[in-house]
This record gives C-alpha cells, structure tokens and sequence, in this order.
C-alpha cells in the first residue's frame, strides 16, 4: 500500500527522499494516529514549526511537539532547518519521504475503514448551496484483477498528479479514488442463471 494522500508537490521547500517503507511496528504506530497523519500531510505542502502546526489544526503547541517527537524518533519527520526569532531557535520540521510505502498490517489494518470515515465526515459538511466545484460518485463494475489493478495505476498517477499542484488560493480541496472488492453480487449470465429461488 501507498500513502497517496502524501505524493508528489512541486513547490516543496526543502529536500526530501522519494520514498520510505514503513516496516517497524512503532512507525506504523506513528503514522497512523489521525493528529500525526494530519502533520505529515500538512508538511507536504511546506517545512513547518511546532507553533505553525499547532495554530492550523487547532491543538495546543504541547500536544503537537509530542506528536513531532515521535514521527521524528521513528525516522517520519526530520528537523530540515533553523532560524533564530529574537532568543529562541525555531525548528522547522519536514517529512523525511514524499511517499511513505506500507503493508495493511499492524496499525494500518483498518486504515481503509479509517478513510472512508473521513472521507463521509468531510463530504457531509459540504452544503448543497455551495458554489465551489464538488463532485463525488460511486460505481460498480465486474471486472477481472489484473484490470483492477491497472486501475489502481492510473488512480496512483492522478493522484500523484492532483497532489503536485502548486498551492494557492483559500481552499482545500480533496481527491478521493479507490478500487477495491466487493460483496455486490452480480447478475447471473443469461446462458446461466443463478439456481436460486430469487425472483
């Protein structure tokens, strides 16, 4: 599995490895825990501080250098660079990886259950009225694994695409893709209908 919500931005300020697998039980720990899935993300768009990090996710600057110390003690984050404002010495913090590579194991089992969560809290926010672009929908189609998984390809790159956009104006927008199996049934061929009594 990929960490696609974090891919690819060309107007990154610092550098950073292309790639990381995750493989020790305590980064999977660090990396999924909702605050510290939020850094990550955040810090994909720039280097950050503690207090910058703090004030945009609305969490004390306590709470926030606890979640830092250990993405950085599990080798996620890395202090990038320094600067010195008034007496104190400001550390600005960046992912170590664009993109952090892991298997559905240990935390990151019921990572998919996680997302569509999410992903139903922020679309039922969206008023009807709204006059920002929106569109969400869902489909099914029986199709063989290895077409699914050439769609799982194609997804990967707009994702990565959509990611790489350089920021600006006053909206967040999310990108939401997935493929993935299903208990839907599908209807029986006309050559060979289902031997069940269902009408």
């Amino acid at each position: 599995m990929t960490d696609h919500n974090e891919l690819r931005d060309s107007s990154l300020d610092y550098p950073l490895a292309d790639s990381l697998e995750i493989t020790e039980p305590d980064q999977y720990k660090a990396l999924f825990e909702p605050t510290r899935q939020e850094i990550v993300s955040l810090l994909l768009e720039r280097a950050a501080t503690t207090a910058e990090l703090a004030e945009t996710l609305g969490k004390p600057k306590g709470t926030i250098g606890h979640h830092l110390k250990t993405l950085e003690r599990t080798g996620l984050v890395t202090v990038v660079r320094t600067k010195q404002v008034r007496a104190l010495t400001a550390k600005y913090y960046g992912r170590t990886a664009r993109v952090f590579y892991y298997q559905r194991t240990n935390d990151a089992a019921t990572e998919p259950g996680r997302t569509a969560q999410l992903i139903a809290d922020e679309t039922s926010q969206v008023a009807a009225d709204t006059e920002l672009p929106a569109s969400l929908a869902l489909r099914h189609a029986r199709i063989p694994e290895d077409r699914a998984e050439e769609w799982i390809q194609r997804l990967h790159a707009l994702i990565a695409e959509f990611s790489a956009q350089t920021r600006g104006g006053a909206t967040t927008y999310a990108f939401v893709a997935g493929i993935y199996p299903t208990s839907r049934q599908p209807l029986a061929s006309e050559e060979h209908p289902r031997e069940s009594g269902t009408k």
